[in-house]
This record gives C-alpha cells, sequence and structure tokens, in this order.
C-alpha cells in the first residue's frame, strides 16, 4: 500500500504548511488502521517508514540545535560588543557612531544600544579599533 502525499490548503498569507514528525505519525497510524487485512503491509515497507519516521525527528532534533546555536551566537555577538566604539546604520540611512551601552532583546532579535536609540546588529556597519 502507497501513501500518498498530503496536499493542504493554506491561505497565501498563512504561507506552506510543512508536515512535521506528529503528522507523519498520525499518517503512519492511520495507514495500519485502514490497511486490508488480506494484504497487510509488507514488513519492509512498514521497516522503511519507521525509519523515515526516525529520520525525521532526527532532522527536526537537530534543525532545533541549530537554531539555539545560532541564538547564542548572535547573543554571544552583541553581548561582546558593550562598551565598544562601532559605526551604525540609522533608518534614514546615515551612519551613527558611539560606543554600546547596553545590548537587550526586542522582538525576538538583540539590539544594540547606541546613545540613546537601540539598532540591530543588521544595521551593525563596522567596529572602530
Amino acid at each position: 500500500m502507497q501513501v500518498q502525499p498530503v496536499q493542504q490548503k493554506t491561505e497565501p498569507a498563512m504561507g506552506t504548511r510543512v508536515l512535521g514528525k506528529d503528522d507523519f505519525l498520525r499518517l503512519l497510524v492511520t495507514q495500519l488502521r485502514h490497511q486490508d487485512p488480506l494484504q497487510p503491509m509488507n514488513d519492509r515497507e512498514f521497516v522503511a517508514q519507521l525509519a523515515q519516521f526516525s529520520a525525521l525527528e532526527q532532522m527536526v532534533n537537530v534543525s532545533q540545535a541549530v537554531l539555539e546555536l545560532a541564538r547564542r551566537q548572535e547573543a554571544a555577538a552583541a553581548f561582546g560588543l558593550v562598551g565598544r566604539r562601532v559605526k551604525v546604520q540609522a533608518e534614514d540611512g546615515s551612519v551613527v557612531e558611539g560606543v554600546v551601552s547596553a545590548v537587550r532583546r526586542q522582538d525576538g532579535a538583540f539590539v544594540l544600544v547606541v546613545g540613546d536609540q537601540a539598532y540591530t546588529l543588521d544595521q551593525l556597519v563596522e567596529v572602530v579599533a
């Protein structure tokens, strides 16, 4: 019995929904529950699907670990700039130079406080020696 891909209807504003490990496990259980008793799933097919499930779970775990590592690296980079003189690009395109007096988390990202303004790490132009 072949498993057909599940088509998800999504609104354009919602983006594309990605099937996760819970969806895969639900699909596998449903397939087992509704299989033809006269032609049960081949052992090899079942083992292959379990291997796919295991691989999917490991990929999810690796992805989460990489995201956490990236977040910690961003934090380390930001906190390492406290007390350093930097040049940042303001919203109007001008370049502002000053000392990073603090780092804070704002809207899920770390921002550098230079003077009385907050700048994202993406706005960092140069670290002045």
